[in-house]
């Protein structure tokens, strides 16, 4: 029997060639079909969405909740580029945050955010590196170690959280308050929208611009089309493999950064992983068909489909659990269609 990890790279490349488009129109047409099954008209139903996502003062959770499920997509489809699934964004995003409460609260606010934020991208990228040697060394998956290794660092930030950084007096799981000159600072009137969503953006189209004209994003996109290749090129196999795997922690562990020094400016144990953002962003680079260019667009369809769910049950009497409905149906959209371009086609006789 093979073993896991050619596997996946396997599936990696085939869901990269797989057109986005067919992955979008899927989803929208089933999305389409589970509603008319549940006597839903859909006219009604996807207008109700679009409100709840963009009326009524909701534009601004909207938007707050772009900000982490982009970043934490782009945590996933850096390593997607290279063949590699970063499993473990559950785990930088907590170690992340408490790294950034912890920096926060031991310096007083000195430095502003500044050092927490780079405390929680070097903790979210030490802790993705980790599975890299356990990968080229002892050949364990990524897949597999980057997902083993994210329970514990949940347990770490979890434990921390309740016992050294906690709130003395409250009972509560979460630290205190973080310093005021710790607090990112808020875009216009809002409270949920603060520097994070330009920062995120820049660093997105970094990325981009990383993959699309760099030697190191050329050398990753091919370790991701044919590994032995990509070595017979001269290409660093090990080392790029660290590299992809340590800037998709450092993602992860700088959203937890800013979800924690934005409102309500302290880390609440669980209220990182709760909302699901890691398996909003995997379904969105996956409906993205890992190309990186779709990956924002997917990312804001996939949020306002969530941000809109609430709407979407008070206007139309959609359940607002139809979005993970949703995403699901988008993995196994895509997974049907690498399995279908793989199987070769049969000539007739």
């Amino acid at each position: 029997m093979s073993s896991p990890e050619p596997r996946a790279r396997a599936v990696a490349r085939l869901i990269a060639g797989t057109p986005a488009v067919v992955s979008l129109v899927g989803a929208l047409l089933l999305t389409t079909l589970v509603m008319l099954a549940v006597g839903v008209d859909p006219g009604l139903a996807y207008p109700a969405l679009l409100r709840g996502a963009f009326m009524d003062g909701n534009l601004e959770y909207t938007l707050a909740a772009y900000v982490p499920t982009l970043g934490m997509a782009v945590a996933f489809a850096i390593p997607f580029r290279a063949g590699e699934f970063n499993l473990g964004g559950d785990g930088q995003l907590a170690l992340g945050g408490i790294t950034a409460a912890a920096l926060a609260l031991s310096t007083g606010g000195a430095g502003s955010f500044v050092l927490p934020l780079i405390g929680a991208a070097l903790a979210g990228a030490l802790l993705a590196a980790l599975s890299a040697p356990l990968h080229t060394r002892l050949g364990i998956p990524a897949i597999v170690s980057t997902l083993l290794l994210s329970v514990p660092a949940v347990s770490l930030a979890s434990y921390l959280a309740r016992f050294p950084l906690a709130e003395q007096g409250t009972g509560l799981a979460q630290t205190p308050l973080l310093p005021l000159a710790a607090h990112l600072p808020s875009l216009g009137a809002s409270t949920y929208v603060t520097i994070g969503l330009p920062l995120v953006a820049v660093l997105t189209v970094l990325w981009l611009l990383a993959d699309a004209r760099t030697v190191p994003g050329y050398e990753i996109r091919a370790l991701g089309a044919n590994r032995e290749f990509a070595r017979y090129g001269g290409v660093r196999v090990s080392r790029l493999t660290a590299l992809t795997l340590a800037a998709g922690g450092a993602f992860g562990g700088l959203v937890g950064g800013l979800i924690v020094l934005g409102a309500p400016y302290r880390f609440v144990d669980g209220a990182l992983t709760a909302p699901g953002y890691t398996f909003t962003a995997i379904a969105a680079v996956l409906l993205a068909a890992g190309r990186p260019l779709a990956v924002p667009v997917t990312v804001a369809l996939l949020t306002i489909l969530q941000a809109g769910g609430q709407g979407m049950e008070r206007e139309a009497g959609v359940p607002s659990q139809l979005t993970q409905i949703v995403q699901g149906l988008i993995i196994v959209i895509v997974a049907v269609a690498a399995v279908a371009k793989a199987r070769p086609s049969r000539r007739p006789a």
